[in-house]
């Protein structure tokens, strides 16, 4: 019997060492390796994106822009002065407006220039001194990107915005707006080089238009357009044409230099002959000004503009009656100081 219980407490002995042994197995734990990932960012830079084919995601735009204002300003005052004079004062707006797109093979150059000046002495009406409306645009284009000649296209508008007189009479205008107004429209080579800022453009073909759209000027043959024809009561016959067309060679210069520290020359030349009516006789307009900046805002001006037109006559008045002569040459010289303002 003692062997017998013997025996049971060894079996039991031996069956909770077993499970004891299984429960400890089963508690051990699962060792698991964790790595860590790491993810590799490209860092930030300042330098702008390009695509595969080279071009930049967001190109730059080809178009330009500047925008000059400015108001030139004399004045002269006479107080108890010994030596006499007259009082007098002068004021000119301006503005030059400029819209420019290029790229590597073409070039649009746009300008709007605008001039208005008025003058106002004692004892007299307020006159005007300057009247300008101009619009210039050139596009061309190039074969080779190394090249500075283009195949170009011209178009130039001129005009001016109130009525001109021949002073002291303001009865009788001698000019009204789009009375005259000239047109050039035409094609050929343009060297343009825009480091030096030297420009000539040279067209074998070019229609230039003169617009005289008064019918009393054009009646008069104002300007080179064909006048009216009247009867022995000088009832009108035929009414004087508002247009005339001409086809011929026109040349143009443009250059613009610091000759000296804040001291910059601008020269603008035109040369226009017909073919058909006198070719040879040359349409001249020369434009040469000197801009002396004094700083940000404000600078002076010397310019002379000189015009020769074969088409205008001057009339004089000899024994009380009107006599026609020819072209002769117009001259006008400016000298300003004022304010400037660009945007």
């Amino acid at each position: 019997m003692k062997l017998l219980q013997s025996l049971l407490i060894i079996v039991s002995l031996t069956i909770s060492a077993n499970s004891y042994s299984q429960e400890k197995e089963e508690l051990n734990p699962i060792m698991v390796e964790i790595i860590p990932v790491t993810t590799f960012l490209p860092p930030m830079t300042a330098t702008k994106t390009i695509r595969p084919n080279g071009a930049p995601l967001f190109p730059v735009s080809a178009w330009t822009k500047k925008n000059t204002i400015g108001f030139d300003l004399s004045e002269i005052a006479f107080v108890n002065w010994s030596a006499g004079g007259t009082n007098s004062i002068s004021g000119l707006f301006k503005g030059n407006f400029t819209r420019n797109y290029a790229t590597e093979k073409t070039k649009w150059v746009n300008e709007l220039i605008v001039k208005y000046g008025i003058n106002k002495q004692d004892g007299q009406a307020m006159r005007k001194s300057d009247d300008e409306f101009r619009i210039n645009s050139t596009f061309g284009y190039r074969n080779n990107d190394s090249s500075n000649w283009y195949h170009s296209a011209k178009f130039n508008f001129n005009t001016q915005f109130t009525n001109g007189y021949k002073y002291p009479d303001t009865e009788h205008p001698i000019s009204k707006p789009f009375a005259p107004a000239y047109t050039f429209l035409g094609a050929g080579a343009d060297y343009f080089d825009k480091e030096k800022k030297f420009d000539v453009y040279i067209s074998p073909i070019t229609l230039k238009s003169t617009l005289v759209l008064d019918q009393t000027l054009a009646n008069k043959g104002a300007f080179g357009v064909t006048k009216a024809t009247y009867d022995a009561e000088g009832n009108i016959l035929t009414k004087g044409k508002q247009s005339k067309n001409e086809f011929g060679f026109l040349v143009t210069n443009y250059y613009k230099k610091e000759v000296w520290k804040n001291i910059t020359m601008e020269n603008r030349l035109s040369l226009y002959s017909d073919y058909a009516n006198n070719f040879g006789n040359i349409d001249v307009e020369w434009k040469l000004q000197f801009d002396l900046v004094v700083n940000r805002y404000v600078s002076a001006n010397i310019g002379a503009h000189a015009i020769y037109d074969d088409d205008v006559k001057t009339t004089e008045v000899i024994d009380g009656e009107k006599v026609t002569k020819g072209p002769v040459l117009q001259l006008k010289q400016s000298l300003g100081i004022g304010m400037v303002y660009a945007f």
